[in-house]
């Protein structure tokens, strides 16, 4: 039997979720693994003030009992942001303690300063929680797709927007009023930019696509869009041609060409993405040899959260070893490798266009001069205003032709209301 003592920073809904599931399944993972997993130090902001079921004897107010306490040899982070949550794990890997943590700002933020501590001190850095909840694909990456050559991870890695856009798409309902309803079920929080502006999805991809291409593909690399644009009209119009919108976040690489972004998305109806509804998240994978594959679960909350650290904690404990990814922890990106803002896709474009002959011509025109050739046109009846929507869907372009093209338009002929991206075909 070995006896393994943790420290908690924080204690709220995630720390809580963990010191339930260490505690109901303490006798299992001692007749499984011969671990006695036990919690000797959580931090708290304030101990009379604490909401959690952890024994008062436990808590302290003082980091100082975590992070210095020889007998303490894993460190569970619950505290969320980047600091000083950042500054507190630095400290308990320089002082030989393993870290598990579910943050992924923290770590997209930190994370080569993290790693350096961890390796001068032998200690391990776990962060499977930090993307997709207790969906796996940190250690499939990590280990069972290391000898692969991964070129592409696309995936719902945001619940709470996978949620409203679901909604969206089956009432029929603006985005503002299904915000305000997750905010009410407390799927959403009150100050919903993180998650709604694409920015916790950003941290996620630059976790996930460092470790896919084996190299560090930093936040600032990331391009970002929000789904505060997205109307009902562009989700019908979508789902009109066969379409359905989800925000994704797509990692792709081509030789030493890398692209990072996160947008709202067409996906074809019968891509496996477009049937992960409501707040579950899934992770698409394309690799050489493994050729496609796809890990859907709980993306968020303190039970599947709470899960996935856990096994984090198991897997550190039995491991003298720590096991990480392949990767260059550099601060910045390989400058021998080219993150690139011009990538090609298919684009999904509605404008509302002058209801006269040659219009049609001479937007089509338009993006003929910068190569974009049209795949689908769909055109809606002219309103009171007297203008008709022409709704696009165009084969591949690049990114940089297409907002050529747009800026050349002529709004009075026609006026660009939506473009949105489309992969997976």
């Amino acid at each position: 039997m070995k006896t393994v003592n943790l420290g908690f920073l924080g204690c709220g809904n995630i720390g809580g979720g963990v010191w339930h599931l260490l505690n109901e399944m303490h006798d299992e993972i001692l007749a499984r693994d011969g671990l006695d997993l036990r919690v000797k130090k959580a931090l708290v902001l304030s101990i009379p003030l604490a909401r959690t079921d952890v024994p008062a004897e436990i808590l302290t107010e003082s980091a100082e009992d975590v992070l210095t306490d020889p007998d303490i040899a894993i460190v569970c982070e619950f505290m969320g942001g980047s600091h000083p949550a950042a500054d507190f794990m630095r400290r308990a890997l320089e002082n030989g303690k393993t870290v598990v943590t579910a943050n992924k700002m923290a770590l997209a933020l930190n994370w080569h300063s993290l790693q350096a501590a961890a390796d001068k001190s032998g200690a391990g850095l776990y962060y499977e929680a930090s993307v997709g909840g207790v969906i796996p694909i940190i250690r499939a990456l990590t280990v069972s797709l290391e000898a692969d050559r991964i070129d592409q991870v696309m995936g719902i890695v945001n619940g709470t927007t996978n949620y409203i856009l679901t909604r969206m798409a089956r009432e029929g309902s603006d985005y503002a009023e299904v915000l305000a309803d997750a905010q009410k079920l407390g799927l959403a929080e009150p100050n919903p930019e993180a998650d709604v502006e694409g920015m916790d999805a950003a941290y996620k991809l630059s976790i996930m696509s460092s470790i896919a291409f084996h190299t560090r593909v930093t936040v600032d690399c990331v391009y970002r869009e929000g789904i505060t644009g997205v109307t009902a009209e562009d989700i019908a119009c979508g789902r009109e041609m066969g379409y359905t919108l989800k925000l994704l976040a797509i990692g792709k690489r081509r030789g030493d060409t890398i692209e990072a972004r996160v947008h709202p998305t067409f996906l074809p109806a019968d891509h496996p993405l477009s049937r992960v509804d409501g707040s579950l998240n899934a992770i698409f994978v394309h690799g050489a040899y493994c050729q496609d594959m796809m890990l859907q679960g709980r993306g968020a909350g303190d039970k599947p959260t709470a899960s996935a650290i856990c096994g984090d904690i198991v897997c550190a404990a039995l491991n003298e070893r720590p096991q990480r990814a392949s990767l260059r922890y550099t601060e910045q990106p390989d400058p021998a490798l080219t993150l690139t803002d011009d990538w090609t896709c298919r684009f999904f474009i509605r404008v509302s266009a002058k209801d006269a002959p040659g219009v049609l011509a001479a937007v089509a025109s338009r993006f003929g001069q910068e190569g974009i050739s049209i795949a689908t046109m769909l055109q809606k009846g002219a309103g009171v205003s007297g203008r008709a929507r022409l709704i696009f869907i165009t084969h591949e372009a690049s990114e940089h032709a297409m907002r050529r093209a747009l800026a050349a338009l002529d709004p009075d002929i026609a006026a660009v209301e939506s473009v949105i991206r489309v992969e997976g075909e």
